[in-house]
């Protein structure tokens, strides 16, 4: 199993899972079609199926023109806002295509209908790989749009955190940075921590992802997961877990504005040459996601 990162949109990130001998593949959130299929042209694939974290436009957008282009193209998630959608899971429901197996994990909150994938190969020793769209980022979490502390609380220590600990995390977004600014911001004594930013500059600065951590690096240096760290708990004032997930987030969401830019819909329409010069089409932009 080979999984392709495919960097989109402003900082987006679209997947393709590809079961090598096969040739076949899995797409993740791919909101810029033409481009998935032009690589599924390119490598010989045969694409089959859709996985798609939650609704939002720069996770789903490209579903409908996907399924118009690929005859017989399922596309799975758990929200029936989402467009394009074929089939929908539900908590714990297992997917098979050939070797490659697919384990819904429910995780609202950032929207009510959020959808994690864990995804594994038979008969492979290599770790596996979990896609977590808006809910877990490299260092950070997604905002709680439709959801609440305690259901991000669950989301990261109980469904995500039983996943095996070299489990591959794959995100939804190119957020390393931003949340490991924060990130030191609430324990600055953690090394670990110090090292990650260092590196995951250097990534940027080579204009490479930060994608994929591991589960058990999440735990080293993500404050998300870190809830019952004596600097964490002391950066929030609060001890309970939930409450220091609240106020985490309270104080992440105030951190470090993004400075102006183009809303992510109008990213789009440049990519798709659909842009409009009226400044109305350019009005409205997608709350924050990180």
């Amino acid at each position: 199993m080979k999984v392709k990162v495919i960097s989109i949109l402003e900082d987006n990130y679209m997947y393709l899972v590809i079961e090598e001998q096969s040739k076949q593949a899995i797409a993740v959130d791919p909101a810029v079609p033409h481009r998935l299929l032009e690589i599924v042209k390119r490598e010989a694939l045969s694409l089959i199926a859709v996985l798609t974290t939650h609704y939002h436009w720069d996770h789903a957008r490209g579903n409908e023109a996907l399924v118009k282009e690929v005859p017989g193209l399922k596309v799975y998630g758990a929200d029936d806002r989402i467009k394009g959608l074929t089939d929908k899971v539900t908590d714990s429901q297992e997917l098979k295509f050939n070797s490659i197996n697919v384990r819904c994990l429910f995780t609202p909150c950032h929207t009510s209908g959020d959808m994690c994938y864990y995804i594994w190969e038979d008969e492979c020793t290599d770790a596996p790989a979990v896609f977590t769209g808006d809910t877990l980022f490299i260092g950070g979490c997604g905002r709680f749009f439709e959801g609440t502390a305690e259901q991000m609380h669950y989301n990261l220590t109980k469904v995500l955190a039983s996943l095996p600990q070299e489990t591959k995390v794959f995100c939804g977004h190119e957020n390393t940075i931003k949340n490991l600014k924060f990130a030191v911001l609430v324990e600055p004594e953690n090394e670990k921590l110090k090292e990650m930013l260092s590196w995951a500059r250097a990534r940027d600065d080579d204009d490479k992802p930060t994608v994929p951590s591991t589960l058990k690096e999440e735990f080293d240096h993500n404050p998300f997961l870190r809830l019952s760290e004596k600097a964490v708990q002391k950066f929030t004032g609060k001890t309970d877990p939930v409450e220091v997930m609240r106020v985490l987030r309270k104080e992440k969401d105030k951190f470090q504005k993004p400075k102006d830019r183009l809303p992510p819909q109008a990213m789009l329409a440049l990519q798709w040459g659909l842009l409009m010069s009226s400044k109305d089409h350019l009005s409205s932009a997608l709350k924050e996601n990180d």
